[in-house]
């Protein structure tokens, strides 16, 4: 959709030079915060699962246990850091994986890449598109519904994608972060880890 990558690059540009400022704070804060590095990378699967390497403000420590082991997020997760991810702040860094191609504003969510053998037939679907900053399954509880309703929803919205609904995504992806809702299922800081499901018949 030549109109959508064309919404795409106008929008993230625009935005990322109006919010250059706020990136430029945000950069400080993580670094007196945290320390170096300031952007969290991480390999995640694209359109068709090509990976590619996701940006996003760090928000947590690298702590680790008596056997060298990473805490959990709960545990190394700042409270700056915990701010940032409810008001999705952390997030702003994607707008230049978006003006790169990797990404497109509105999308299914890109996960981690050794969830990809893990999905069912349907549920693969939701790479046909390139994975967007906001989806229809965020707009409809982020964290806060189960992966099937994730997935299902991700689904839903390859079938009915249009510019109108994507629209709406942002419009109503704005009202979430303002009232900071559906951030975390429970009391967990981020998703449980997806374990897979049993795969369609071929």
């Amino acid at each position: 959709m030549k109109c959508k990558r064309l919404f795409d690059i106008t929008v993230s540009s625009f935005l990322a030079v109006i919010l250059s400022p706020l990136l430029l704070l945000i950069a400080a804060i993580v670094y007196f915060d945290l320390g170096p590095p300031i952007i969290f990378t991480q390999v995640r699967p694209g359109r068709n699962g090509v990976p590619f390497r996701i940006y996003k403000f760090r928000t947590m420590n690298e702590e680790i246990d008596d056997d060298g082991v990473l805490l959990n997020d709960v545990k190394r997760i700042s409270k700056i850091g915990r701010f940032m991810r409810s008001t999705s702040l952390d997030e702003l860094p994607e707008l230049f994986n978006v003006i790169k191609g990797d990404m497109s504003i509105v999308g299914p969510r890109p996960l981690l890449m050794e969830y990809l053998p893990l999905y069912s037939n349907e549920q693969a679907r939701r790479h046909e598109v390139r994975p967007g900053i906001t989806g229809w399954a965020q707009v409809n509880g982020r964290n806060a519904i189960s992966w099937e309703d994730k997935f299902r929803l991700d689904v839903w919205y390859i079938d009915n994608r249009s510019f109108w609904l994507d629209l709406k995504i942002l419009f109503i992806t704005f009202v979430k972060v303002v009232i900071r809702e559906g951030i975390s299922q429970d009391r967990d800081t981020t998703m449980t880890r997806f374990e897979g499901v049993e795969k369609d018949n071929e």
